[in-house]
């Protein structure tokens, strides 16, 4: 009996004292995140919290602009982070004013850019930049993100379609909203937006992909923040995130996962 209740007493030290380690350990990883992966990470943040024990603290906001949330403009009023996920050439920026520790930053996915309407309404055709034209010569209001989507439509893709002055007066870029929401609502006829970002909104109905001559293909990746409090906690969800556990779930989000060699872990 008392080799009995030694031994019971043994176990229950050691189940303590794994307990103990377990939570001295686990890590508060916060992460700063925009729009493109942000259906997907929800999804997984969980699963990662689960396997590791680590608890993840989220912070939204578009990859570039000027409103509140935006990422820079958090980091620039010293909001603290561990991971930045983000629109890569974004992320580089952010990287080359020492805001990221350097050599940490992994591209993760590819984004293409879709069309939306109000759920129930007609569905213009865009299978080619000329029928993409006549549907936005034909709305009578247009909306796009102020993100990498959204700049590039104003900025290089009407100039394509040699429509500029024509959208003058009826597109416009939305601040950190997202663009389904103004479709959704009645706002704009048309709307333009990463797919990811476009499939979570309710009362939208996603005609389809930009086709292959106007479409621009967005890479979102991930970094540590320059003065991350966890670091190491930080890149394990990284490697998370680009692991073939977290394909699946990127891929019914909407993007496209990009392979990351093992070496560069």
């Amino acid at each position: 009996m008392k080799i009995r209740a030694h031994l019971f007493a043994l176990v229950l030290g050691l189940a303590g004292a794994l307990l103990f380690t377990a939570t001295a350990t686990a890590a508060e990883v916060r992460v700063m995140i925009s729009g493109g992966l942000t259906a997907a990470f929800d999804a997984l943040a969980p699963v990662f919290e689960k396997q590791t024990g680590n608890k993840v603290v989220v912070a939204y906001g578009p990859s570039m602009g000027t409103t509140s949330n935006a990422i820079p403009v958090r980091l620039d009023r010293g909001e603290p982070a561990d991971v930045l996920i983000m629109v890569g050439y974004a992320l580089n920026d952010l990287a080359k004013k020492g805001k990221v520790v350097a050599g940490s930053e992994v591209e993760l996915v590819k984004s293409a850019i879709g069309v939306a309407v109000k759920a129930g309404a007609p569905k213009p055709d865009i299978s080619t930049a000329d029928a993409v034209k006549r549907a936005l010569l034909a709305a009578k209001s247009v909306a796009y993100s102020d993100s990498a989507s959204g700049v590039y439509v104003q900025n290089e893709m009407f100039r394509k379609l040699g429509i500029e002055e024509e959208m003058k007066g009826k597109a416009r870029m939305i601040p950190a909203t997202p663009v389904g929401e103004i479709v959704a609502s009645g706002e704009a006829e048309l709307g333009f937006q990463q797919i990811s970002e476009l499939k979570p909104v309710a009362g939208i109905d996603i005609v389809g992909q930009l086709p292959d001559p106007l479409q621009k293909i967005t890479v979102f990746s991930a970094g540590i923040a320059t003065g991350a409090s966890e670091p190491a906690a930080g890149k394990a969800l990284i490697k998370f995130l680009a692991s073939p556990e977290a394909r699946d779930e990127i891929v019914k989000s909407g993007l496209d996962p990009i392979a990351v060699a093992a070496t560069h872990w």
